[in-house]
């Protein structure tokens, strides 16, 4: 059964050692049946909500260079799924459906029941998910960075594969470092520009344990390989903003396009800007964000 949310400064011994010493002071967590989430808001809380979802191995710090833009107009929810960033290891599993079902479970619990989902990376998976499971919540959708389907995703650098493995990506990942992991995430193509990675995304990355890593890291696979993007997004029905960085080293740019067939999608390239937009250009990656939420908003309204 789910009980109240707790705030991130009186939680108990878990939750404590999921917490950052420099942890956002409107920081909480929303206790599940499973794990405690970590949800950060901003903005108004009467305003109406945006949902903002990470993708695998990273966390909400990651939506902080467009927040500050969106949260004008908008509520904004980060969340961090269950085994990332402060958020608790899940004593389920990482499945999307999971995944998709406990943020659910969460906007339930802060009161929020219709929102705009922006999903980054894998996040786009759970957030494709949040929508086939409850579309009277989701307005309409997000996705930022991932491919259609598996066909397009381009192969995996050797250290990223390696790191996948059991044996030696167990040994690997008990050898990382603040710098190691600044290195990683550059040399397995999540950022193209020479942008700077903050010190709580570093901090969230030594938090989380191998085995959730890889558990973490197939999920989205499973889902993509049961149906493609387009054709669930087809079936659901929702306004839908694509938005993809032209130099995408971990998908083929070209596959956005592939998003064209889900009828009234509108697709954005962004020009010299790579698998991570809002860090990279967060001025353009917010300006189209702005612009496609407050036409939801404003549609919503008559």
């Amino acid at each position: 059964m789910l009980t109240a949310v707790s705030d991130s400064t009186t939680g108990d011994l878990a939750m404590a050692q999921h917490t950052s010493p420099n942890a956002d002071a409107h920081g909480r967590f929303v206790r599940l049946g499973d794990g405690d989430m970590h949800v950060v808001e901003d903005g108004r809380p009467e305003a109406t909500p945006l949902l903002l979802i990470h993708g695998s191995a990273a966390s909400l710090v990651c939506w902080d260079l467009v927040v500050p833009s969106l949260a004008g107009a908008f509520r904004v929810v980060r969340v961090d799924l269950l085994g990332c960033g402060k958020s608790t290891i899940a004593s389920g599993g990482y499945e999307i459906l999971t995944q998709a079902r406990r943020v659910a479970a969460a906007l339930d619990q802060l009161g929020v029941s219709r929102v705009t989902v922006i999903g980054h990376s894998s996040g786009c998976t759970v957030a494709t998910a949040l929508a086939e499971q409850r579309p009277d919540a989701v307005a309409a959708l997000v996705l930022i960075d991932f491919g259609p389907n598996m066909d397009a995703k381009t192969p995996d650098r050797l250290l990223f594969r390696l790191i996948q493995t059991r044996f030696p990506g167990s040994l690997l990942w008990r050898m990382r470092s603040e710098a190691t992991i600044r290195k990683a995430a550059r040399a397995s193509g999540g950022f193209t520009r020479d942008v700077e990675i903050p010190d709580a995304f570093v901090e969230d990355a030594l938090r989380m344990t191998h085995g959730t890593f890889r558990k973490i890291l197939r999920a989205p696979v499973s889902y993509l390989e049961q149906h493609s993007l387009p054709d669930r997004l087809i079936a659901i029905g929702l306004p839908l903003l694509v938005i993809f960085g032209d130099d995408d080293q971990r998908w083929r740019p070209s596959s956005a396009h592939a998003f064209g067939e889900v009828p009234g999608a509108r697709v954005e390239l962004l020009a010299g800007v790579g698998h991570t937009p809002m860090m990279e250009d967060p001025e353009a990656t917010a300006k189209l964000l702005l612009e496609f939420c407050t036409a939801v908003e404003e549609r919503n309204r008559i």
